[in-house]
């Protein structure tokens, strides 16, 4: 970093916001620690770091790291071409707008935005407008190879979708030209994850050769056998002793955008035990509600709406957790989060933001399929 800028200080923790997000990089050798600069920086010195450094922008900020602009290789031609001299500062030849992305967006969404735009790096800023991290293109298209496992429940019967489901387990009706699962692996692998256990039982058969052992989509898939339901954390007991990592359990009728990347990291950093994506969700009381208290009203509130959390069917679960779920019998998410509390382990709520469908009912396949095209 320039010697002008030694005075700004480090993005502290607790200015970050709330919501989970993107990690700002510390590392001094980062692209980001390589990018910045202040607005009096010399265009000689940017073209000296461009040559000798990997980062070919400079994302040029104040004394409180809010970022001021940007500085690429065709501003940097540009400004020579109308006579800037190489000794002028960089505000100069600036782009005052640049294209920018919030802090927390989908890793998914990033990687379409920069194809649209055709743009091979891209400034990360927070709520403040501060920056907080460089993405680049090739970063996105090879992804860091994840060392968690990823649990998908798919041994349901699907009844509410019947008769869709006769022949076919919940996980793997078509929407969008594949199977919901397909999808779900798909996504997680484009993330870098590469080890699947999907736990099975009505129509296992199904499943099993669609996926195989998982070489046609690049990924390593082995089965759960449910010899009997055994609810939506049961089939886990069986992984107990295989993993020391944290790993993520995902329910097998889901189509949503989340990064599962970001939830580990937040998972985490909160030293969570357990964690559940949480949605929110709004419910319109179709009349007047009137509130008594000793026969008076007190308050008198017209088609109030309430907004409450609810279980998004998504979940990381550290190694500690599984200690809990008894082997070879049902057990369902909510009990594992409760005993996980009661034993005075931290469990943490993530809220998703992202798109996000549960496919239970017909209504909600129509959707889904409806909305593929333009969200995936």
């Amino acid at each position: 970093m320039d010697a002008a800028l030694s005075h700004i200080p480090a993005l502290r923790e607790a200015e970050t916001p709330a919501a989970p997000a993107l990690k700002p990089v510390a590392s001094p050798q980062s692209l980001l620690a390589q990018s910045l600069i202040g607005p009096d920086t010399s265009i000689h010195t940017l073209i000296e770091r461009f040559t000798t450094q990997r980062v070919q922008i400079g994302l040029v900020i104040d004394p409180q790291r809010k970022l001021l602009g940007t500085v690429t290789d065709g501003d940097l031609r540009r400004g020579l071409l109308r006579g800037i001299q190489t000794d002028a500062p960089v505000r100069l030849i600036m782009n005052t707008a640049p294209r920018t992305i919030r802090f927390g967006e989908p890793r998914g969404d990033v990687l379409t935005f920069m194809r649209h735009q055709k743009i091979k790096h891209i400034p990360v800023i927070d709520f403040a407008g501060r920056a907080v991290d460089l993405i680049t293109l090739d970063a996105l298209l090879t992804p860091e190879s994840q060392p968690y496992p990823i649990v998908l429940m798919a041994g349901g019967e699907g009844r509410r979708l019947r008769p869709l489901t006769e022949h076919t387990p919940k996980p793997m009706l078509d929407v969008g030209g594949r199977p919901i699962l397909e999808t779900i692996i798909r996504r997680f692998a484009a993330a870098g994850f590469s080890e699947f256990h999907i736990s099975v039982n009505y129509r296992a058969d199904v499943i099993r050769n669609h996926f195989g052992n998982g070489d046609a989509l690049g990924v390593d898939v082995s089965y759960i056998e449910e010899d009997m339901p055994l609810g939506t954390a049961g089939p886990i007991a069986r992984l107990a002793k295989q993993h020391d990592t944290p790993l993520l359990v995902m329910n097998g009728d889901i189509l949503s955008k989340l990064d599962p990347v970001q939830m580990i990291d937040f998972h985490r950093d909160n030293d969570a035990t357990a964690t559940m994506a949480v949605r929110s969700y709004e419910v319109q009381v179709p009349y007047g509600v009137v509130e008594v208290d000793n026969n008076e009203i007190r308050s008198l509130r017209e088609k109030p709406v309430t907004r409450h959390f609810i279980n998004a069917g998504i979940y990381v679960l550290s190694p500690s957790a599984l200690d809990f779920v008894p082997r070879d019998q049902a057990y369902d998410m909510p009990q594992l989060f409760d005993d996980c509390r009661a034993a005075g382990l931290r469990t943490s709520a993530y809220p998703v933001e992202e798109y996000w469908v549960d496919i239970g009912q017909i209504d909600d396949y129509r959707r889904a399929n409806a909305d593929f095209a333009s969200i995936f």
